[in-house]
Order: C-alpha cells, then structure tokens, then sequence
C-alpha cells in the first residue's frame, strides 16, 4: 500500500497540469494546439508566484516574453518621470499580456505589477524561437495565431483612433 500523502500529492499536480492545459487552451494563441502540441508548450512554461506591489516587468525593459494569470491579478501602468502613474487596465485570472515580445524585444510599453499574490505563466522568446527551429509546424502555427491576435487588436484601434476622430469633429465642427 503506497503512503497516501505522497498519493495526495501526486494527484495535485496532475490537476494542475490538466488546469494549465485549459488555461493555455483559452489564450487564443494556443487554442488552435492539440493536446500533443499543448505538451511540448507546456514543457518550456515557466511558472511564478508574484506578491503584491511585486514587478511582473517595468516600462523600458526589453520584452522577454508573454505571461498568463492562472491565479489574481495585475496593474497595467504608464510611468512617466515627473508625473503620477496612470493605471491603463487590470487584468485577472485568464488574461495574458506581453505577447508582442515574442516577436520583438522592444521596451515595454508600459509596467506591469501585481495587484495581488498572483500565479502567473511566462512563455518566454528564446524558448519559443528554440521551439520554432526544434518543431517548425508548431511554432508556425503559434506565429499564425499570434499574427491573428495582434491583427485584431491593430483592427480595435484602428476603429477607437477613427470614432476618437469622428468625435473629435463632431465637437469641433
């Protein structure tokens, strides 16, 4: 009979791989993987605890990577020297941020802190160009879906800068 603390265990971290799974599976840039295809991701994840007030990454800092909240949340925040930080969004469990640094390693935009004790996924550039070369299928269709997500925010703003526009007339004219 095996010891039923290590049995415990075992059984929570299966539970955890399957969550990570479904968490990977809602990020649109992973949900067109199969299960195959989630394993070898899930094989250069990262995962990290951040506490609250902890930097995730500062505006300035060159982009590493995407990051995904399993668990609480983050501060999106746009530090300008000389003036107040402005909190441009709070993202939760399930959203990601930073995906652009996959294809680039810009500056960060803007800081990223957490909101709380937070657990949070990073899925990191080098790993995803080693990828790339190791299991070019995969990493292309990561690259397409990734284009898909970048594509539909391009075409988000797009439409606020036209209706920021339009407004902008309207109150002008």
């Amino acid at each position: 009979m095996g010891n039923p603390i290590w049995e415990v265990v075992q059984f929570r971290k299966k539970r955890t791989d399957e969550d990570i799974f479904k968490i990977l599976k809602n990020v649109p840039t992973f949900s067109e993987l199969n299960s195959k295809e989630l394993s070898e991701v899930e094989k250069i994840i990262h995962r990290r605890e951040y506490k609250k007030g902890e930097p995730i990454f500062r505006m300035g800092d060159p982009g590493l990577g995407m990051y995904i909240i399993i668990t609480g949340s983050v501060n999106i925040i746009e530090e300008r020297e000389g003036e107040s930080a402005t909190t441009l969004a709070v993202l939760k469990d399930g959203a990601f941020f930073g995906d652009l640094a996959l294809l680039d390693e810009s500056p960060r935009s803007a800081s990223v802190i957490a909101g709380e004790n937070s657990e949070i996924l990073g899925f990191f550039r080098p790993d995803f160009l080693d990828l790339l070369y190791r299991k070019p299928r995969l990493g292309i269709k990561i690259l397409f879906s990734l284009s898909k997500v970048i594509g539909e925010r391009l075409r988000r703003t797009n439409e606020q800068l036209s209706a920021l526009k339009a407004n902008e007339g309207y109150t002008n004219g």
